[in-house]
């Protein structure tokens, strides 16, 4: 076994046989938010850093204003305070062993317009573009999410300097060729709508954000990735407990350890996407040549393998890497046959016989692979018109039904959802109950979650049943600003449906027997999370990789962990006081 892994376990198995007894050496970091009034304040964010490690890690104040932080952090580190409509207090605190620190905060509110609309999310700024109305318009409010949000957020401080309309139309021409579309008219639409929404004028709209009783519990962790740029999806490896994410860009996959915050990062060794690299991913110059994904593998999507080796669309080289993680290195690359006609290997899934399935989103095909003897099979998917401005359906998410072993997919443009018969390779198909279905997960009683990204919905489909569904609309904190959720998890303990949001700097849950959502805030504003995974302590993970790293706050991309049940009094082996 690769050394630098075996140490990792090991530090790994240290850490869990000692989690009876962490408390000992646990620092307690406390106090309690009011306002600049003396009211107490429930549901700030208290975060602290540690520069030295990289590692953030958060959590909320209660009902009576308290917050308490049991950490492993040590010595000097950075405080934020952050909740909306109040500006960001800040501070220095030291913390170590056993000690229990105070620090109280007061929160003081934003006072004019201009500060207040630079401060909310990027979905606020978004929906405020001059939409066209009508469902057949090709620019209406769900057209415009499809077409513009698959990549990034529209709307953030990155993305809404002020252009004019022949400014916009360069970026737009590119983005459109992205889905196939060259029509030069849309083009100069679109460019239109983009220069009169982003006039650099405060946008009015004041959303109202809910604060569930579940932030009492909650507690996030960050993991810098300073060498990422388009750090995409993510596995929680089931054993060893280490972080395994595919950079797209930079063909590597990254290795991270949540005990230390450090991340390896293995290139695959014939890849060419390194010599594209240049200048300082902090400062917002560094720059990939120019964006042409056949010059490099592209790792974008990985799923474990029953052989224990990690299988990876590689979307620019047009196969499917292998990684294994006993030797920490890249093993050679399954080739997909380029007279299949197949393009753009997207999200891959296992199956319980082995077999490797994916979508590809740069053709009207789905492909299986045999990674015993290396042969492919690639499917056609029936002929679907193409909504939006895409000039085709994109297969996008793809899951395995755990009851039959069947393979499901979606596509994102054509509203379809679809599967396939693992011994015939006939496909079926039927109308997605929400628009743009996007990705997708089977709970272990065999129903299929979809999340609908172009209005901001959830679907679930019983399968077994006659494709039947009821879909849940997702809250919206403003009338008429709909969420745009990307992936989704199904948590395996509690079953609860996981999903991000791209637009609004939250991660949501749906819990299913009530039939409710919780929303929790992220710390970085500009986050735009990937696919999900679970820890076997229950943590969901996912990366946060908006492109390009400066649309996101601080530039540096990351991976998120947000554990649901964490108990401060508990883990810190001290009772504190609310007084």
């Amino acid at each position: 076994m690769n050394r630098s892994i075996l140490n990792k376990i090991t530090a790994l198995c240290v850490l869990m046989a000692g989690v009876g007894t962490s408390a000992a050496v646990a620092g307690v970091l406390t106090g309690t938010i009011k306002d600049d009034h003396g009211k107490v304040m429930r549901g700030v964010m208290v975060r602290v850093t540690d520069d030295i490690s990289g590692v953030s890690e958060a959590v909320f104040s209660d009902a009576q204003g308290v917050y308490q932080l049991s950490t492993q952090l040590q010595g000097t580190l950075k405080l934020r305070a952050r909740t909306p409509y109040f500006r960001d207090a800040r501070a220095t605190v030291e913390l170590g062993g056993q000690s229990v620190s105070t620090e109280d905060i007061v929160m003081q509110p934003m006072t004019s317009d201009e500060e207040i609309s630079e401060s909310l999310p990027a979905a606020y700024h978004f929906g405020a573009l001059p939409f066209e109305t009508g469902d057949d318009a090709n620019f209406n409010r769900f057209q415009f999410q499809r077409d513009c949000l698959s990549c990034h957020q529209m709307g953030n401080p990155f993305t809404r300097q002020v252009r004019t309309a022949e400014s916009w139309s360069v970026t737009i021409q590119r983005m459109h060729r992205m889905v196939g579309n060259f029509d030069a008219d849309l083009r100069d639409e679109r460019s239109v709508i983009l220069a009169e929404g982003f006039d650099g004028k405060p946008i009015e709209v004041r959303p109202v954000f809910p604060l569930d009783d579940a932030l009492d519990t909650a507690k996030i962790y960050e993991y810098r990735l300073e060498r990422a740029f388009v750090p995409h999806d993510s596995i929680v490896h089931p054993t060893n407990g280490l972080i395994y994410t595919v950079d797209q860009a930079l063909d590597h996959m990254v290795v991270t350890d949540p005990v230390t915050g450090q991340s390896e990062y293995i290139l695959q060794s014939d890849g060419d996407a390194m010599k594209y690299v240049e200048g300082n991913p902090n400062d917002g110059t560094r720059q990939i040549g120019l964006f042409n994904p056949t010059d490099r593998h592209g790792p974008h999507s990985l799923d474990l393998g029953k052989d224990g080796k990690y299988y990876v669309t590689n979307a620019g080289s047009t196969s499917i890497g292998v990684f294994n993680p006993e030797t920490n290195a890249w093993e050679p690359s399954h080739k997909i046959p380029r007279e299949s006609g197949a393009f753009y290997p997207h999200t891959i899934r296992v199956d319980q016989k082995g077999y490797v399935w994916f979508t590809l989103a740069g053709s009207e095909k789905v492909g299986r692979l045999d990674p015993k003897n290396g042969a492919f099979e690639i499917i056609s998917l029936p002929d679907v018109k193409s909504n939006g401005i895409s000039g085709g359906t994109q297969p996008y998410g793809i899951d395995i039904n755990p009851v039959d072993d069947v393979m499901w997919y979606g596509r994102l443009f054509g509203d379809k959802i679809g599967k396939v018969d693992p011994k015939t390779l006939e496909t079926t198909e039927y109308d997605s109950p929400v628009r743009g279905p996007r990705r997708m997960h089977f709970d272990k009683e065999g129903i299929l979650w979809v999340t609908g990204y172009s209005e901001g919905e959830l679907a679930r489909i019983d399968v077994a049943d006659g494709f039947t569904s009821k879909v849940y609309v997702m809250p919206e904190f403003a009338d008429g600003y709909r969420p745009a959720p990307y992936a989704l998890g199904v948590h395996p303990l509690t079953q609860d449906i996981w999903l991000n949001e791209n637009m609004t700097d939250r991660i949501y849950r749906f819990i299913p027997k009530e039939e409710r959502f919780i929303a929790y805030p992220v710390p970085l504003s500009g986050t735009y999370t990937r696919d999900m995974t679970f820890a076997a302590d229950g943590k969901v993970c996912l990366s946060n990789n908006p492109i390009p790293p400066p649309a996101l706050e601080g530039g540096v991309l990351e991976i998120i962990c947000l554990d649901p049940d964490y108990d401060p009094k508990a883990k810190a082996g001290v009772q504190l006081s609310k007084n």
